[in-house]
C-alpha cells in the first residue's frame, strides 16, 4: 500500500496530451450526450478480495454491503449496497511448511493479514489430490469468493507472486534487487497452479472463473525482497513465455472456457509497452488486456484504448485501481477520465476495505482487525455502481468530468457527473440528440448528491425535472450526482 501511495503522488497530476486536460469543469457548463457513439456494453463493478477477505471474509453484512444493491445496516446505519459484481480471487504464494529442508523466506515488512496462503505447497507432487496440497488453506477469503459468487458476481483468479518455492529466493515479496524472481523450470508450475485452482473451484466451491490473470504488475521493479506484500517481478519477455503453458494448462484440464486477461501492469502507459512487446501468437492467447489505473489523472488512455481494442479486438479493464483520497473527490474524477479515454468495459477497486482510511471506502483498524467508519468514498462509489449496470451502454458526453449509460430495456440514462472545482456551478444536460426524452411523472429526473467535503451522503432528491429535452442541475463544489432520465429513446 505505501508503494502505491507514493507512485499516485507522483504520476497522479500530470496530465499529458492537450484532450486531457479539459476534464475539470470550473464554470457553468452545458454536456451534450451523444446516443450516435457508444463504446461497448458495461460488465460491472467489482473489487480484489485478497487482504481484506483475508480478515473478514466470514462477515455476511460486507457481503451483502459490496455485492448486492440492498439496504444493510452497518454499526446501526443503513448503507446502500454497491451493487459490485465482479470478485477477483488472489491465489496466494505463501505457505509455512518445509520441503526438502528449504522453506520460505518472508520479508520482515509484511504483515500477516497480507500474507495469503496458496495450496501448491510442496513442489515433489503435481497431483492436487495428494498431500502436497493443502485445500483448507485460505478459509476467509475463499468464504467471500463464495459469498460474492452467491450473490451473482462474475470471477477472476489472479496471484499477486508465484508460490514461495517458484520463486528464486523463495520469497514472495520479490527479488533482491527487483528483478524476475520466477525460476525459468517453474514457469509451467506456476500456471499449473493457477489452472489446478480454476478446476478445483469449479469442482467443489462452485465457483467458475471467467477469467485467470497469472500476473500482477509484472514489469514493476519495487517487488522486492524487503517489501510489505506479496508481488513479482516478470519481464515481458517472462510473462511472453509464461502465458502458452498458461492456455496449455487450463485445456488439458477441460477448462477451455476460461479465458485469459494479462497482464495487469500498473498503469496506462506501461500496459502499452507490454502489450507492444507481445508477438502476434502471444496477443492471440489473452482475451482481455488488464489494466491498473496507478496513473492517476496521467498516462495515455486513449493510445492505450486504441492498441488494445480498436485495433486488437481486446476487452479492457481497469482491473485494479485506488488511491489515497477518502473524500471520493479523486476516485470520481479519475473514473470519469476512464470513461471518457480508456472505455473499459469493467472497472474494479482494489481493497474495498482498508487500514489506511483514505484507501479504504470501510477501513478497518489495522491492529485489532475491527472495521472502523465508513469514507465518503462509499457513497461516491455507489453513485456510479448502483446506477451504471451491466448490460447498460456507454454513451459519449463529450467531456472528462461526466460518464452516460443507457439502458434499452428500461428506456432509461444514467448521468453520473463530477463538480471538481472549488466553486458552485451549474451542469445543463443537453438530450436532443434523442429520439424521445418524457422523464418520470411530470418530466421528473430522479438524483442522487454526495458533497465530498460533507453534507450530502448519496442523498436522492425528486425535485428536479426536464426542460424539453434537457434538464439543469446545480452542483456543489467537490460534488457528485447521479440522474436517472426516464421515458428515453434512441
Amino acid at each position: 500500500m505505501m508503494r502505491r501511495r507514493t507512485l499516485l503522488a507522483a504520476t497522479g497530476g500530470a496530465l499529458l496530451g492537450s484532450a486531457l486536460a479539459t476534464g475539470t469543469a470550473h464554470a457553468d457548463a452545458t454536456i451534450a450526450v451523444n446516443p450516435g457513439t457508444s463504446y461497448g456494453t458495461w460488465e460491472g463493478w467489482g473489487t480484489s478480495l485478497a487482504w481484506w477477505a483475508n480478515v473478514f471474509g466470514n462477515r455476511n453484512d460486507f457481503a451483502d454491503l459490496f455485492f448486492t444493491t440492498n439496504s444493510v445496516t452497518y454499526n446501526g446505519t443503513s448503507l446502500p449496497g454497491l451493487g459490485l459484481n465482479i470478485a477477483r480471487y488472489n491465489l496466494g504464494a505463501c505457505s509455512w511448511n518445509s520441503v526438502n529442508g528449504e522453506s520460505m523466506v518472508e520479508s520482515a515488512n509484511i504483515p500477516a493479514f497480507k500474507q495469503i496462503e496458496g495450496f501448491w505447497q510442496d513442489w515433489n507432487n503435481e497431483d492436487p489430490t495428494s498431500s502436497a496440497w493443502d485445500w483448507t488453506a485460505d478459509a476467509p477469503q475463499r468464504a467471500m469468493l463464495q459469498k460474492a459468487t452467491a450473490r451473482g458476481a462474475t470471477t477472476e483468479l489472479f496471484a499477486n507472486s508465484p508460490m514461495w518455492w517458484m520463486c528464486s529466493n523463495h520469497n514472495p515479496s520479490g527479488a533482491a534487487g527487483g528483478g524476475n524472481n520466477l525460476q525459468t523450470w517453474n514457469y509451467r508450475q506456476h500456471a499449473s497452479h493457477l489452472a489446478a485452482t480454476a478446476l478445483y473451484a469449479k469442482s467443489n466451491w462452485g465457483v467458475n472463473f471467467a477469467t485467470v490473470d497469472p500476473f500482477n504488475e509484472p514489469a514493476s521493479t519495487w517487488w522486492t525482497a524487503t517489501g510489505t506484500q506479496e508481488g513479482c517481478h516478470m519481464d515481458p519477455a517472462v510473462q511472453a513465455a509464461v502465458l502458452p503453458y498458461m492456455r496449455s494448462e487450463l485445456d488439458k484440464r477441460g477448462l477451455t472456457g476460461v479465458r485469459i486477461s494479462a497482464s495487469d501492469e500498473t498503469n496506462y502507459d506501461t500496459a502499452r509497452s507490454t502489450w507492444s512487446s507481445f508477438g502476434s501468437s502471444t496477443k492471440a492467447l489473452v482475451s482481455q488486456v488488464n489494466v491498473h489505473g496507478y496513473q492517476g489523472s496521467g498516462g495515455r488512455r486513449d493510445l492505450l484504448y486504441t492498441d488494445v481494442v480498436t485495433t486488437s479486438g481486446k476487452k479492457l479493464w481497469n482491473s485494479e485501481t485506488g488511491d489515497g483520497d477518502g473524500t471520493g473527490l479523486t476516485l470520481a474524477s479519475n473514473l470519469c477520465y476512464d470513461f471518457r479515454w480508456l472505455h473499459p468495459t469493467a472497472w474494479c477497486y482494489w481493497q474495498v476495505m482498508d487500514p489506511t482510511a483514505g484507501w479504504a471506502m470501510i477501513a478497518y483498524d489495522a491492529n485489532t482487525l475491527q472495521p472502523t467508519t465508513v469514507q465518503t468514498k462509499y457513497y461516491v462509489m455507489a453513485q456510479f455502481s448502483r446506477h451504471i449496470r451491466p448490460g447498460m451502454r456507454i454513451l459519449d458526453t463529450g467531456v472528462s468530468y461526466a460518464a452516460a449509460a443507457y439502458d434499452a430495456s428500461a428506456r432509461r440514462l444514467v448521468i453520473v457527473a463530477v463538480n471538481t472545482s472549488t466553486s458552485a456551478q451549474t451542469l445543463t444536460f443537453d438530450l436532443s440528440r434523442f429520439t424521445t426524452v418524457s422523464g418520470g411523472s411530470g418530466g421528473l429526473v430522479p438524483r442522487w448528491n454526495t458533497v465530498t467535503t460533507g453534507g450530502d451522503q448519496y442523498r436522492s432528491y425528486s425535485n428536479t425535472f426536464l426542460s424539453g429535452k434537457s434538464v439543469a442541475v446545480p452542483f456543489a463544489a467537490q460534488s457528485v450526482q447521479t440522474l436517472q432520465v426516464d421515458g428515453v429513446v434512441i
